[in-house]
């Protein structure tokens, strides 16, 4: 019998972790000699409905990968049998063997707030090494990105109560599990139910129990009681299997030991306030009430608003697909080609697709107090003012930036997000943050228009 194959990532596969379209340019660039140096920018045209800024994560995998890509022997062998690969020469597949990325990037930190048209990232390399890092850096950029700032949505919802992931079980997958329990750290969570990224990433790992173990004894009494034999000092018990107040009131007979009960379902409003008033009942002000069950940011600020005494909100599926906004349309986009010595900038006229030329920079303007006043796109070293965004990560290959712990980037986001005015963090019709493009980048993109339009003249036009 054949082993099961695993499809979990390993780095001698990362260089075919990619769409082959990717692989098809290359081969072609490489067949055509095109080994002009390329700068590409990741970036998002438009934010979801209902998102006012971005969180930016996943930068430390995107390092990560650009630095560990490689081609293996048995990456290469599959290539080659390949129809679309049939007529390419033995020299391309010579050129992945021995393929690493020699660029540079720049990029916003993680915790950095984001908004439309602002890159994020920004690859200075070979042509054909820019190229093949699209999908990757998409895939890992536009993902956490989108789960990082969900999680500070459901988290300024909460508006100081403790939210926690418990999600991995609802997210598109194991290893998007992972992902996910680190970028809702990012973006403000306290800890994860998920016990990998919590052993690996440092954070705190939080969980109770099931409805199973409640239906796995005789009755629910001694489900609690057994629960606490095993976990004198972490009694926190799930109390609406059978019901709910029923659940609260052989809770209370643990005593001061217990330190919380759960409720996953039903009128939370109601029932929040029915047991907080039964364990007050029984002397036990100290007992957390903690909320799960298809929880999201506006069911919480329902919650918060009505006055419900929870102090703990577990949310799962709604925060680690980001449900309401699953996909993040990030773009990574040619904007400057070297050729013979000359920089040559690339822009698409495409209808509701422009994008503007050349190297970029996002400069931060702020008031006296760091507050966020507005954002300038301009281009490259340009005076305009405010704090640049986009800093060197890496450089010839090699990473030279300080990779922060996700602990550091959860207090930049906190920072972040505290220096952005209350009125771009509203959960619905929050205002939209002015970003503006400098005067030299518009210059810019008129003559490099006037340009490629007289170059990519229409057939049967002079």
């Amino acid at each position: 019998m054949k082993e099961p194959k695993s499809l979990f990532l390993a780095e001698d596969a990362l260089g075919i972790v990619t769409d082959l379209y990717q692989l098809s340019m290359a081969a072609g660039y490489f067949g055509q000699q095109m080994h002009d140096v390329a700068t590409f920018e990741l970036f998002v045209r438009n934010l979801p409905k209902n998102r006012s800024y971005l969180i930016v994560a996943g930068l430390e995998q995107a390092l990560h990968y650009l630095t560990h890509i490689t081609f293996s022997s048995e990456a290469i062998r599959f290539l080659k049998r390949l129809p679309v690969f049939n007529r390419v020469g033995q020299e391309f597949f010579e050129y992945l063997k021995n393929f690493t990325f020699s660029g540079d990037v720049y990029a916003m930190p993680e915790g950095t707030i984001a908004f439309a048209d602002e890159p994020m990232i920004r690859v200075t390399a070979p042509l054909i090494e820019a190229q093949i890092a699209e999908t990757y850096l998409l895939s890992t950029i536009n993902f956490q990105t989108s789960i990082a700032t969900k999680a500070s949505r459901v988290v300024y919802a909460a508006q100081g109560r403790e939210v926690v992931d418990f999600g991995t079980r609802r997210a598109h997958g194991p290893q998007a599990g992972v992902l996910a329990a680190r970028s809702c750290f990012i973006g403000g969570c306290r800890g994860t139910s998920n016990v990998f990224a919590a052993c690996k990433l440092d954070i705190p790992a939080v969980g109770t129990v099931a409805h199973s173990w409640v239906m796995a004894f005789e009755n629910e009494t001694d489900s609690f009681r057994k629960f606490h034999e095993v976990f004198p000092d972490n009694t926190i018990l799930l109390i609406d299997t059978y019901d709910t107040l029923a659940g609260a009131r052989h809770a209370a007979m643990i005593g001061r030991k217990l330190k919380g009960v759960r409720i996953d379902s039903g009128n939370l409003p109601k029932l929040s306030r029915e047991v907080r008033r039964i364990l007050d009942a029984e002397g036990l002000q100290h007992v957390r009430i903690v909320a799960s069950g298809d929880l999201n940011e506006d069911r919480i600020d329902d919650l918060v608003r009505s006055g419900a005494p929870i102090d703990s909100f577990g949310v799962g599926t709604d925060m680690v697909t980001s449900k309401d906004a699953p996909a993040l349309g990030g773009v990574y986009k040619l904007v400057e080609q070297e050729h013979d010595g000359k920089v040559i900038p690339k822009m698409k006229f495409s209808e509701d697709k422009l994008t503007y030329p050349c190297k970029k920079q996002v400069y931060r303007i702020t008031d006296k107090g760091d507050n966020f006043v507005n954002d300038v796109i301009g281009s490259e070293n340009e005076d305009v003012g405010g704090i640049p965004l986009l800093i060197p990560v890496i450089k010839t290959g090699k990473i030279c930036y300080n990779l922060p712990a996700v602990h550091e980037i959860r207090r930049s986001t906190s920072k972040n997000l505290a220096h952005l005015p209350e009125p771009y963090k509203r959960l619905t019709n929050a205002e939209i943050y002015p970003v503006t493009k400098s005067m030299k980048l518009e210059e810019k993109r008129i003559e490099a228009e006037k340009m490629l339009r007289g170059i990519n003249v229409p057939l049967g036009k002079s």
